[in-house]
């Protein structure tokens, strides 16, 4: 098996999709921000200091997934024609799940893990006032659709919103 983002010396590239049709593509992914008690409360009763932790949350992570060739050096710039990001305040924290939508040469995987990302960092950050040991983790790829490889989704995921 070759992989595709290294030419024959070794090399990093990036590949080369110029010839491949744009198709419909869509990627879910998923992340989880642990948070304190008191975040939790204070999440749930809108009382976190620096303002609408969600709504900031939500933009941050459009916003990333918009901007993810310029983080990832090997990723390609394509149009993001839909992205959405969803925030649920559960006991333990905060669960993120965002879907970005394209009709392109190549997938939005990295864009959708990417938008789950800053999301999160947006959430660490207009909390970790309030508490230091706010941390996010466990993002993953969910499902996956269009393109050469077809529809994929992990096993023992619910069904994206």
């Amino acid at each position: 098996m070759s992989f595709t983002h290294l030419d024959a010396a070794g090399h990093a590239r990036m590949v080369d999709v110029t010839e491949k049709q744009p198709t419909v593509r869509s990627a879910t992914a998923r992340g989880f921000v642990h948070c304190a008690p008191e975040v939790i409360a204070a999440l749930r009763d809108g009382t976190v200091p620096k303002g609408d932790v969600l709504a900031v949350a939500r933009v941050a992570g459009i916003a990333g997934a918009k901007r993810t060739a310029e983080l990832l050096p090997l990723a390609h710039v394509i149009g993001v024609h839909g992205a959405a990001v969803d925030l649920d305040i559960v006991d333990d924290g905060v669960e993120i799940e965002a879907t970005v939508r394209t009709a392109d040469r190549t997938g939005v995987e990295m864009e959708a893990l990417t938008a789950v990302s800053i999301a999160a960092l947006a959430v660490v950050d207009m909390v970790k006032g309030m508490d230091k040991g706010t941390f996010f983790g466990h993002v993953r790829l969910v499902s996956k659709s269009g393109g050469k490889s077809g529809a994929w989704r992990r096993s023992g995921e619910r069904d994206p919103r």
